[in-house]
């Protein structure tokens, strides 16, 4: 039988999104409009899936991703379908280990993962991540602490950071 993938567009603070998922959990969360290179990638993602346009069956999804878009620290127990490479999915889990608030380094995340080498690896699997926010490749930032570039944009990237650092959940410094 066909898996089924179901996808709706919703609005946040930091504009349009496209959220869609499985029957185990969350399976794409990508700022932007709906559009035919997004559709294409989800396709490529779940290849011999069904793709279904449902934002009836969507709503309460769509109103979660909005409000975890708002409160990115409140991702931490939603259910994902994350599909991807055994490096991809490491490097993904990590990220959801880095406290709200705070950052990382590419190199970091290598030297956590046992292959320091490979910082320019773990950057590549956080620009393949198409889970924003609930994958928290937003918290990883150069190794001399700059904002370096984010798939949804830097100025996205800033501004969840900034909401991560107002809540006051955790230390904004650097982790380390």
């Amino acid at each position: 039988m066909a898996k089924t993938i179901r996808y709706a567009s919703g609005q946040s603070s930091l504009g349009p999104f496209v959220a869609a998922t499985s029957d185990r959990g969350l399976a794409m969360l990508e700022f932007g409009d709906r559009n035919e290179a997004m559709m294409q990638a989800l396709q490529g993602r779940f290849p011999d899936t069904e793709i279904v346009e449902d934002p009836a069956a969507l709503g309460d999804t769509l109103a979660r991703a909005a409000d975890l878009i708002d409160h990115p620290q409140d991702g931490r127990d939603l259910a994902l379908d994350l599909q991807g490479s055994t490096f991809e999915l490491r490097v993904w889990n990590a990220l959801r280990e880095i406290p709200a608030g705070t950052t990382t380094s590419y190199g970091e995340i290598a030297a956590r993962l046992g292959v320091p080498r490979e910082a320019r690896e773990v950057a590549e699997a956080c620009a393949a991540n198409s889970v924003a926010i609930a994958v928290p490749c937003h918290r990883v930032v150069k190794k001399d602490g700059s904002i370096s570039g984010y798939r949804w944009g830097v100025a996205r990237k800033r501004a969840l950071l900034a909401s991560e650092r107002k809540t006051g959940t955790n230390n904004p410094e650097k982790t380390g």
